[in-house]
């Protein structure tokens, strides 16, 4: 039997696989583009075997193993994404020398990237809506396995258009800024989902500024959408004056923001109180005499803010 190709200068035997790639390569990309998932990653990973180096089939490899994975699994499944971005970048910049070609690579990585990202969110929220209307019912340890799954998964998501976004401005030097730009809207519009289940809010909205700057280097008419803080903090108070944005609560609000947790004794009340104050109101903060109990002294810290100079306008949190 006659095996066809080259002999280099060893003598050895160099197989011409070209013909049997641009097949499997042209079966890969018509399962792709009619969204047939299993095949799209069987011939995938087929052509990875037997050209590794080529960044079409590395990410296609990752991205339907990815897509495949069931729930429980999304945040395996995000991570997994997020992490071959930095080696699948360098594979095409190493792979591709026209400027067309890599541009068109981009965009179609950045693409499905979001894409993914995106159903992954969309999944989480879908899966945790009705835990999501009945949030102010759950038992304080049911709340807080609750926040953890729910915004631990959309976090995950956000990671995989993070760090790309991240990733071409490092690896390009901003060539690439449209796309940059794309993945970190999106950064800003999932954190802004979540925030008012985070208790750790002053971490994610200086992530949620830093990307509001990053933006406006390429788009100075970008403007930040309004931030969702409103999670029904200030436990008592809400509970009391019936709404979480009223002029006495946006006195206290701004007491805590400004003079509480400045100091290191404040930081710790607030902390002490926001572990105990949610489960107070679950118990009795529908009832009347708690709101009777609390009413007096409320009014009267308001009164000494409000004489002290802290204004009772309308008020969005630090955090």
């Amino acid at each position: 039997m006659m095996v066809e190709g080259t002999v280099d200068v060893k003598g050895t035997v160099k197989v011409d696989t070209s013909d049997e790639l641009k097949n499997l390569y042209e079966i890969a990309r018509r399962a792709k583009d009619s969204d047939n998932s299993e095949n799209a990653a069987k011939y995938y990973d087929m052509i990875l075997v037997k050209d590794p180096g080529s960044w079409e089939a590395y990410f296609y490899s990752v991205y339907y193993a990815a897509k495949a994975c069931d729930f429980d699994n999304t945040r395996k499944a995000a991570d997994s994404i997020k992490n071959c971005i930095d080696s699948l970048l360098k594979l095409l910049i190493d792979g591709t020398s026209q400027d067309t070609e890599r541009h068109d690579a981009v965009k179609e990585i950045t693409e499905k990237t979001i894409e993914i990202a995106q159903s992954f969110f969309r999944t989480t929220q879908k899966h945790y809506s009705a835990e999501i209307e009945l949030e102010d019912a759950l038992k304080p340890i049911e709340r807080e396995i609750f926040v953890q799954e729910y915004t631990g998964n959309v976090i995950s998501a956000k990671g995989i258009i993070r760090e790309l976004g991240d990733k071409l401005e490092e690896l390009f030097d901003g060539q690439y800024y449209e796309q940059s730009v794309e993945c970190w809207k999106r950064c800003v519009a999932f954190l802004n989902e979540i925030l008012p289940f985070l208790s750790n809010k002053k971490t994610y909205l200086e992530e949620i500024k830093y990307y509001e700057q990053a933006i406006k280097q390429y788009d100075s008419s970008y403007q930040l959408p309004e931030i969702n803080l409103s999670d029904g903090a200030c436990y008592v108070a809400t509970a009391v004056y019936g709404s979480y944005d009223c002029p006495e609560v946006w006195t206290l609000r701004r007491f805590r923001d400004n003079t509480l947790d400045a100091t290191w004794y404040g930081r710790t009340f607030i902390k002490t109180y926001y572990a105990i104050s949610p489960t107070l109101v679950d118990w009795f903060g529908d009832t009347e005499w708690f709101k009777k109990m609390w009413r007096n002294p409320l009014d009267k810290m308001v009164a000494s803010l409000q004489k002290k100079g802290v204004e009772s306008t309308p008020y969005q949190d630090k955090y």
